[in-house]
């Protein structure tokens, strides 16, 4: 990582100069700080971990088809896709190779099959298209307060914690939040005096988890430790696009990396694939599955970091 003075991460990335008080380290992340290791020979698909997507409900097949294809793209070993069943049939038509499960349609009478697919996760995220209500609520209290494996939260599942933000103290396991700005600012986020000093208050009041604020230099920031993520362009400004990432930290979080590297590995990856889309199709034409397709050469550029080491 390339430390940052606060006013060369204004100019390079137009935040607002207002100094956050005390002690933080700003950096930028390098595709160096990324070597992914070669895998073994002897290895099978457990080796790498049971991914849970949580996500879908009638009329947002979309968004949970995207995070399970990400999710395995990114190399989890089993991707179990847990959807209400009136979008079952069209979410299974849409996932490559994911085990895509239906659930019952009251989301809060699925709870307990939830609760039984998540004892043996690898790691979670809950959230892409979920939609709203009481039901939709319990759901996401409940996996918050259960789950023992590191847990990404993000949509929906975040506008849950902005109106409980308790929730947010009573997780147990690693947990990563994903909000773009509007989704941080009704969590309690202050964006008045700029985007780097609201994250480093956000994480100073709750100092366990892990904040990735997206946009135009995404920061990964827990604690005092901001990381700015240099990748990504105007062709991932789509719908669907946050779904992809949360497949990508999901299965980096399966496969047993450490929540702070898959946070700052899986927003790189998820950037650079942009960048390699925007290369060859253009800023105006990149839909969130051409990310996907591009996530093999995103790879592949740390695969090679190690081979240098």
């Amino acid at each position: 990582m390339r430390e940052l003075s606060l006013a060369q991460y204004a100019e390079k990335y137009r935040d607002s100069l207002t100094p956050p008080e005390g002690d933080y380290m700003l950096s930028e992340s390098e595709p160096s700080d990324f070597p992914l290791p070669k895998r073994a020979p002897v290895t099978h698909k457990y080796s790498y971990g049971r991914a849970l997507v949580i996500a879908g409900s009638r009329g947002y097949s979309g968004a949970p088809a995207l995070a399970a294809n990400a999710c395995e793209r990114s190399g989890a070993g089993l991707t179990r896709l847990l959807v209400p069943e009136s979008i079952y049939s069209v979410a299974a038509l849409k996932v490559d190779g994911a085990v895509v499960t239906p659930l019952e349609e009251a989301a809060a009478g699925a709870i307990p099959e939830v609760l039984t697919y998540l004892q043996t996760a690898s790691a979670c995220v809950i959230g892409p298209g979920l939609g709203a209500g009481d039901g939709v609520s319990a759901l996401v209290r409940a996996v918050v307060r259960n789950a023992a494996c590191p847990l990404i939260l993000d949509a929906d599942a975040l506008t849950v914690c902005a109106g409980e933000p308790a929730l947010l103290r009573q997780c147990r396991a690693p947990l990563l939040l994903t909000p773009h700005e509007g989704e941080f600012r009704r969590l309690g986020g202050d964006l008045s005096e700029g985007r780097l000093k609201g994250a480093l208050q956000f994480t100073r009041e709750y100092p366990a988890l892990t904040l990735i604020l997206k946009g135009y230099g995404t920061l990964v920031c827990r604690g005092g430790d901001v990381i700015v993520n240099p990748t990504g362009c105007p062709a991932m400004a789509k719908g669907g696009a946050g779904d992809v990432l949360c497949g990508i930290l999901c299965a980096l979080l399966a496969q047993g990396f450490e929540p702070g590297f898959a946070a700052r590995c899986g927003v790189w990856l998820h950037g650079r694939a942009g960048d390699l889309c925007a290369g060859e199709l253009g800023e105006y034409s990149v839909t969130p599955s051409d990310l996907i397709r591009r996530l093999p050469q995103a790879f592949m550029t740390l695969q090679r970091q190690k081979e240098k080491l």
